[in-house]
């Protein structure tokens, strides 16, 4: 290859001296940010740059020297260590005054007092600090294994006993010197003082929000610091459900290991230690919610969900409460009782169940029994529990075959989707033992096919035909299922007549091309079709079903005078719709609906999609629908959604300990009276439910308080189970102890599900909702702020929680959401996104609110390839969503979960094109703008960033990865990227800069008592003069 400048962004090379380390082509800020120039695309004669020196992991001018499998950087840190810029040199000494970056803050030296140290953090703190400069020791500092200790304090001063003035007692958690797991990287002090006692005092996160020193973007707590940082910890441990009581955060990648409470994976309660009284709870202004997600998928690693028949006697259950035998529960009397542990009821032990107890009260077969030390486990239960013979699933796929569906390509890009999750063969797929590819649905599942236009049209696909018959029912007023037999037929046994089927399907509606479904009676047969067995439907549409009963209108016609669209928009008034979602639930049925808009036009997904939400199914949502793009997007989430774990016929109930009541339950299901059982049509791996909790009397500090949620269901292959899910949580008299316990993910989660059911289920407006939202980390913050900090803070400075502090851009990204922002945005995308999140769990939710952005222009030669240490995948660290952070000549992925879109620079290197998608491409002009996915070549970029988007693909939720081309200027995907730079003012909403200050300023008025709350109702007469407050808020 010819000289390196010809690699660089802009085209032409900047002579540096490669050894000066303040070298900078534009200041760089401190986290993850390589500088301009030296771009991997560099060195003479190597493909991707030489070698970085040893231990080098990101590009920069001094390599960050890597600690032993723990955290991302230690030593001299991130930043050079050389000279620094004048304009840095303020924040950085800033930085290091113990994150107190207000202007008094000492420069250039760390202040050394006690109780300013960064060790109080409890030993099972997963969340890595956010800032992007924590556990960098200034320069000079001696090395040592203990990574943030100050200078004069050695080793064994803190690494083994007990500091001076700390007696055991203060301590959160004597933890053993030598124990089987060391923590999480809360911070680098804690891994120091693993075996020592912590200082019970908070230590907050200060950003300076006002007074001398301007707010650097680089102060705030960053997400992807916060995630790429535990990330590493996990890569080589376990998570141990009972000895961590804090959970990493939800987009991270972990095996959990179940001790007896539940993993974070199906279960997370907001905080893992509770307040003792309802006022301790209030002090806090935090949520006291649990959120689940029953079927999730495990990972590799992980020991599956153990499967327990009782025969016909059933599980044992407590008499009074009815909750399940689990961990928790105490024997006595030689075994012969057994106590719950939700209502203290004392009960027999069943005679069949009996077993000897040792002297300390454990039973003596304790470890052979599941239920006794598996957190979550699974009962097979007998016949009192069925309210129908329970059979394999029937998986009835309905068919759009309207003119418009045909005309998109999509009617035929469906058909193939449906062959693909049927019968696909993947490479590396496992096979039976007649080499045969693994059956994608379970033995005792049948399928079967419905078309429908103006008519329905239904199949017989028997395996004894030679081709499927059609059979009309013309009469949609009244519908029923013309076919006794071959309509649900083993999708295995009828192989040959199904592949030809779906192949045909497209040329036979050819010439037909009816422009208007009827959905409605089409939805009415299959659930005639579906009444005696129950199961799941897959439907798909393309236009507005304006024909036969229940035909819809064109409700939103766009204009919407007060600027934001009328409630009634946001659901549905038909009464026909309403009663076929609860029909459907009545019968244990549930609908996906794959709805392509006509070029973007109405659908009315807040009716279609109605029933879909009701029933617990889901929508997958093509608003632009081109067919050479989005057919693998298609076909991925058809698959996944065919093959993910289902369960239909589904009841649940949650329960918890004496003093504590349930107050509001939140997600896809229905409910007849509050305190009745929630009914779910069918329920999937993706599926999350929260619960909120309020307090009917004080707990008692010496116990526990538990949480049992069952989910009684019909499994895919036809057998009826319970799944129990277990979560224990401590109690604290002192509000101020559970503070260190709160699970950001679970309060994000709880607070999205309650502001989107507001909007659903109540007269409150959008901007009521986005009020709420800002009234709610305000007091968050206030609370905190007011009740809980031990030391004074100069009144410039926005102190937030250790384990809250990315709270509060999850908070403003939330009303970035298209189901909760400003200004204009179509009632279809509103609805869609708002039951979005109410069905969403706590990692799909996490990307959707702050999504990965993964620079692949500068990767090191050894990102995207197994790390030798570790066996898993090394993955470059994230960098911040903000447009300051994207370089001349960048290639970004961005990822929110629901789409994965691919921004290249209108400057990028020709060379990183051609090694990125073929020799023939040296241009952005020269892409497809359809592309969906990379091709396979031999360069090493292109196996990188391949690589990286596999990775991606296991760590989202139901939504197919596929990539969408966003070039800089030329793709309309590129307003989609700018829209997912959240920490920059867009959306109808501020920057993260200016949302701290405007939050700052409100907490500052809440502790002179001067606040004026916003979220009352109306907004009181000055709300109706908009022109008063800033347009964009």
């Amino acid at each position: 290859m010819a000289d390196y400048s010809m690699y660089h962004a802009l085209g032409q090379g900047e002579n540096l001296d490669p050894n000066d380390p303040s070298r900078r082509a534009q200041p760089a800020p401190p986290q993850f940010q390589p500088p301009v120039a030296p771009n991997p695309y560099q060195q003479p004669g190597a493909a991707y740059g030489a070698p970085p020196p040893p231990g080098q992991a990101y590009p920069g001018p001094s390599p960050p020297a890597m600690s032993p499998g723990y955290g991302p950087y230690s030593g001299q840190g991130a930043m050079s260590s050389g000279p620094v810029s004048p304009a840095q040199d303020g924040g950085l000494a800033a930085q290091m005054g113990s994150l107190n970056l207000g202007a008094d803050a000492g420069h250039g030296t760390a202040r050394r007092k006690k109780k300013d140290r960064h060790a109080f953090h409890n030993v099972d703190a997963p969340v890595g600090s956010s800032q992007a400069f924590n556990g960098i020791p200034p320069a000079g500092t001696p090395a040592t294994s203990f990574l943030n200790a100050a200078p004069q304090l050695g080793p064994g001063q803190f690494g083994g006993g007990v500091s001076p003035g700390i007696s055991p007692q203060m301590s959160q958690f004597p933890a053993p010197v030598a124990s089987q797991f060391s923590p999480m990287p809360a911070s680098p002090a804690e891994f120091a003082a693993r075996g020592g006692q912590f200082e019970p005092v908070p230590s907050p996160t200060v950003v300076p929000a006002s007074g001398q020193s301007k707010v650097s973007p680089d102060d705030m707590p960053s997400v992807p610091l916060s995630r790429d940082s535990v990330q590493q910890y996990f890569l080589s441990n376990m998570y141990p459900t009972f000895e961590r009581l804090v959970p990493p955060p939800a987009t991270v990648s972990f095996a959990a290991f179940d001790q007896g409470n539940s993993s974070p994976k199906f279960a997370r309660l907001t905080m893992t230690n509770i307040p003792a009284t309802g006022e301790g709870l209030k002090s806090t202004s935090l949520p006291l919610g649990l959120l689940m997600q029953p079927l999730a998928s495990l990972q590799a690693g992980e020991l599956p969900v153990p499967v327990l028949d009782f025969g016909d006697v059933g599980p044992p259950r407590c008499h009074r409460c009815r909750a399940y035998i689990n961990p928790f529960m105490m024997f006595r009397s030689g075994g012969n009782k057994f106590v719950c542990n939700l209502c203290g009821y004392a009960n027999d032990t069943p005679v069949e169940y009996f077993c000897a107890t040792t002297p300390q009260g454990a039973r003596v077969d304790r470890d052979q029994r599941p239920e006794l030390h598996r957190g979550t486990v699974e009962f097979v239960v007998p016949k009192e529990y069925w309210t129908k013979e329970p059979v394999g699933m029937h998986y009835l796929f309905v068919i759009d075959v309207t003119q418009e569906s045909f005309n998109k390509g999509f009617l035929e890009s469906f058909c193939e989707g449906i062959l693909a999750a049927l019968y696909g063969v993947e490479e590396g797929e496992e096979k039976d033992e007649n080499g045969e590819p693994k059956r994608r649905i379970p033995a005792g599942a049948k399928v079967g096919f419905i078309t429908f236009d103006k008519e329905v049209h239904f199949y017989n696909v028997s395996p004894t035909l030679e081709q499927a018959q059609m059979m009309i029912m013309p009469d949609i007023e009244d519908p029923f299922v013309p076919l006794s037999e071959g309509l649900f037929v083993d999708p295995y046994e009828s192989k040959a007549v199904i592949t030809s089927l779906l192949t045909r399907l497209p040329q036979m509606f050819s010439s037909i091309k009816n422009p208007e479904p009827a959905l409605m009676a089409t939805l009415n047969s299959a659930i005639a079709a579906l009444e005696k067995t129950g199961g799941k439907i897959f439907c798909s549409l393309a236009a507005l079903p304006t024909w036969g009963p229940g035909r819809l209108f064109m409700r939103d016609d766009g204009k919407h005078p007060g600027g934001e669209p009328d409630k009634k928009l946001f659901s549905t008034e038909h009464p026909a719709w309403r009663k076929a979602g609860e029909k459907m639930v009545s019968i244990g049925v549930g609908v996906d609906f794959f709805l392509a808009a006509p070029s973007n036009g109405y659908l009315d997904i807040a009716t279609v999609g109605y029933v879909a939400s009701t029933t617990g199914g889901e929508t997958f949502y093509y608003p632009n629908f081109i067919a050479p793009r989005d057919n693998t997007k298609l076909s991925l989430e058809i698959k996944h959604a065919v093959t993910r774990e289902t369960g239909y016929q589904a009841l649940m109930k949650v329960r918890c300990s004496n003093g504590l009541q349930i107050s509001a339950y939140h997600g896809n299901f229905v409910q007849h009276t509050f305190g009745a059982d929630l009914e779910i049509g069918v329920l999937d791996a993706d599926k999350a439910l929260g619960v909120t909790f309020t307090y009917d009397a004080k707990l008692d500090p010496k116990l526990d308080a538990h949480f049992q949620a069952a989910l009684l269901y019909t499994t895919a292959s036809g057998q009826r189970r319970v799944r129990c899910l277990n979560i224990i949580a401590g109690i604290s008299e002192n509000p101020k102890d559970c503070l260190k316990f709160i699970d950001q993910d679970a309060v994000t989660a709880i607070l999205a599900k309650e502001a989107s059911t507001r909007l659903a289920t109540t007269s409150a407006s959008l901007k009521d909702i986005r009020l709420g939202l800002t009234e709610k980390t305000i007091d968050i913050l206030a609370a905190y702020r007011k009740n809980f900090l031990s030391q004074a803070h100069p009144p410039g400075q926005l102190v937030m929680p250790e384990r809250l502090k990315e709270f509060s851009m999850y908070m403003l990204a939330m009303l970035k959401t298209r189901a909760f922002k400003g200004g204009s945005e179509t009632t279809d995308r509103r609805v869609h996104e708002m039951r979005l999140i109410r069905s969403m769990g706590a990692l799909e939710l996490s990307l959707y609110l702050y999504p990965r952005m993964i620079p692949v222009h500068n990767l090191q030669p050894e990102d995207g390839f197994p790390d030798e240490k570790t066996g898993h995948l090394r993955m470059p660290p994230a960098i911040r969503t903000s447009f300051s952070r994207v370089e001349p000549g960048g290639v970004y992925i961005v990822d929110n979960g629901q789409q994965c879109l691919l921004w290249l620079h209108a400057q990028t290197s020709p060379n990183l094109l051609q090694d990125l998608f073929g020799e023939d491409k040296n241009s952005l002009q020269s892409l497809d703008a359809y592309t969906s996915s990379l091709p396979t070549l031999e360069t090493h970029l292109n196996a990188q960033v391949r690589n990286i988007l596999e990775f991606l693909r296991t760590m989202r939720g139901s939504k197919g990865l596929t990539v969408q081309l966003a070039r800089q200027g030329i793709d309309g995907a590129e307003f989609e990227f700018a829209r997912l730079l959240v920490e920059d003012r867009n959306n109808e909403a501020q920057s993260y800069v200016d949302w701290l200050v405007h939050i700052h300023k409100a907490v500052q008025l809440e502790l002179a008592g001067q606040r004026k709350r916003e979220d009352t109702g109306d907004g009181g007469a000055l709300s109706q003069f908009t022109g008063l407050r800033p347009s964009y808020w």
